[in-house]
């Protein structure tokens, strides 16, 4: 059974390139033996990463970053059995939210910035996919 996961959380840390670059590794490095998909975005102070694969697998992972030192308020944004993967052709995708039209944010929330703690699981979906569908996505990770 295939499920999404869509959970928002903070570094613990300031985030900087060695950090970034770090989580990514591991979720490419990680995920694609597990069969999960996915994207990352990132901004200074905040993470918001989908995941799809098996129930199993997304569980484990969701509960490691949970028990992860690098992040704090791990926020459940979405949680839901699904037919098919939206995000497929992503090992883990990255989106760096500091680039991302500000209208773009502005259709999905109260304000020009990304504040999953404050807006619905599905406006963050939504946002998710026209950023795959604007091609905002900065690689693949393949």
């Amino acid at each position: 059974m295939l499920v999404r996961c869509l959970y928002a959380s903070r570094p613990v840390q300031p985030m900087n390139g060695a950090l970034l670059d770090g989580i990514l590794e591991q979720c490419r490095r990680n995920n694609p033996r597990q069969g999960i998909t996915g994207l990352l975005c990132v901004a200074d102070d905040l993470f918001v990463q989908l995941l799809e694969g098996g129930r199993d697998e997304v569980c484990e992972i969701f509960n490691a970053i949970v028990r992860d030192d690098r992040h704090k308020q791990v926020r459940l944004l979405s949680y839901e059995e699904i037919t098919e993967r939206r995000f497929g052709n992503w090992t883990m995708g990255h989106v760096a939210i500091p680039r991302v039209n500000p209208s773009l944010l502005l259709k999905y929330f109260k304000r020009v910035e990304l504040d999953p703690f404050d807006g619905s699981g599905q406006a963050t979906l939504s946002l998710l996919g026209e950023l795959v569908a604007t091609a905002a996505i900065v690689t693949r990770g393949e």
